[in-house]
Formats: structure tokens, sequence, C-alpha cells
């Protein structure tokens, strides 16, 4: 079952970080300049003096620097007050915690995993995925961590994307069916929408999804292999049998079109059968030349 969003993210009220540095210190200066003063002369009022400094203080308290592509996460005690998204130096409420959280698209490179595809046979299948986080609020408090999340649930993904897809085509497949090998592409498509799909209770957008590693298990890779062999075998020679035939169609055709020669019905299939084996057969033919009549 998915974790169902409670919270999304909100805009915080900030200030320019500049502006209240310079009232900060404008603060503390006037401040320890009534101290100084104070203590020269006498009679400069302690309340101010203890205002300004307290006012300083907490301008320059409430300061914090946040980086392109970074935002930082207010809440007031442990409640959520809003994300501020503004790079520079910047100003909040000094007793807002603030939570900086990279915005930056990330890799994650999925170990390499043994599954079933949907024939049952054992393959072994990676993935990596790339994804940056979208919805602060929903990352940081509707799970509990939020990168070992993305981790959990692309490898629960690969798993069961693996499971809806055959490794390789046959004649079980519906005609037009993809397979892990043959469409990499519908694969990757569909693996980026099933991550979304996943991904998406963290606050977490998928930007890229590919298939990093393919291979049977080293169990059967040896028996597939020659499967594969057999059937590229067999493909081959089905082109090659059917070339041969429409050379030997035309050959034929020539020959009666031309009047070069008059063959019968026997001359034909010996002829058939001697251009068949030499076009068929996957080793030179040795030619033997017929020095007697046409008919001996």
């Amino acid at each position: 079952m998915m974790v169902q969003s409670r919270r999304h993210e909100t805009a915080a009220t900030t200030g320019n970080g500049y502006v209240m540095a310079a009232l900060g210190m404008l603060c503390i200066a006037g401040g320890v300049g009534m101290l100084v003063a104070r203590l020269a002369v006498g009679g400069v009022g302690v309340v101010a003096m203890a205002v300004l400094l307290i006012c300083g203080g907490l301008l320059l308290a409430g300061m914090y620097m946040l980086q392109p592509n970074e935002a930082a996460i207010l809440t007031l005690f442990g409640q959520y007050v809003g994300t501020d998204r503004h790079e520079g130096l910047r100003w909040a409420n000094p007793f807002y915690r603030h939570r900086k959280l990279s915005l930056r698209a990330r890799n994650l490179n999925a170990p390499t995993l043994k599954v079933n595809d949907k024939r049952g046979n054992p393959v072994e299948i990676g993935a990596v995925v790339v994804w940056r986080v979208s919805d602060t609020a929903q990352a940081l408090f509707d799970v509990d961590d939020f990168e070992r999340y993305v981790g959990v649930q692309a490898e629960a993904a690969i798993r069961h994307l693996a499971s809806r897809y055959a490794y390789d085509d046959g004649e079980d497949l519906a005609a037009g069916e993809h397979t892990l090998r043959g469409g990499l592409d519908e694969v990757s498509q569909a693996l980026r929408e099933e991550l979304q799909k996943r991904f998406e209770a963290a606050g977490v957008e998928v930007l890229d999804a590919k298939i990093s590693h393919l291979a049977y298990s080293p169990e059967i890779a040896q028996v597939m292999l020659r499967r594969q062999q057999a059937e590229a075998i067999i493909s081959a020679r089905s082109k090659i049998v059917h070339g041969a035939v429409s050379m030997v169609e035309a050959a034929l055709k020539a020959l009666y079109e031309r009047d070069i020669v008059t063959l019968d019905d026997e001359r034909k299939a010996a002829m058939v059968s001697n251009l068949l084996v030499v076009l068929c057969s996957d080793k030179d033919a040795q030619p033997i030349i017929n020095t007697g009549t046409l008919y001996n």
C-alpha cells in the first residue's frame, strides 16, 4: 500500500539577508557605542543599550545561506512553516529551525537483481535512475528517510517490471509484444512511470530511468545461448533456402525463355537438386564435369 501524502510544500515568508545583516550590525554597533559612552561619561540608558544589542543579535541569528538548487525547510517548535528556495543570503524568524535540502538531480545505481521474467526464467537486471526532490515537505515529513525510501521502492519497481516482460522473443508471445531485450525504450518508459507512482508519496520526481544491466542468470545462460544459436541457425537456413529457390526458379525461367536447352521433368528435377545443393551447402561444392552426352 502506498503512503498517503499528508502535507505539501508552501512558500515561506523570508527576507533579504543582506539588508537584515546591515540592520543587525547597526543595532550592535549602536549598543556597543552606548556601552562605551556609559563607561566614559555615564548616564546612558541601560535598557536602550540592551534592546539594541538583543535586536542586533536576533537579526544576525536569523541569517542563513542557500546555494543554487538548495532549499531551506523552516519549522517553528515542530510545526512546518514553509520552504525557502531563494539562493543567496537569506533571513527568517530567528526562532525558526532551518533544515537545508538539496534540489539537485541525483543518480541511483540500483544493484543488479536476480529476478524471474514473465516466463519464469531467472534473469539478472539492473537500472540507473535519475531523480530529484520536487516537494520538500513531502520528502521530509511524509516518509521517514526519503533517500532510503527511494532505494527500496526502486528495487521493488525493477522486480515488478521484470516479471511483466519476457527476456526475449518466442513463439509463446503475442505479436508485437515487447520484451526486456528487444523493447528497451518501451521498458524504460514503463519503468519511469512505475517509479514515478512509487516516488510520488515522497515528493520525488523521476527525471530518467534506464536498464543498465540485463542478462540470463549463470545457471541457465549456457542453455539459453544454445537456444538462441539454434534459432539463429534456423532463421538463417530459412532465408538461404528461400533465396536458393528463387534463384533456381529464375534460372529455369531464363533457360526456357531463351530456348537454350529443353529439359524434361526428370532433368529439371536433377538440375534443381544440384543447384539447391550448391546454393544451400555451407561448404564449397566440388563440380563434376560430364563429358558425355546430355542423356548419358
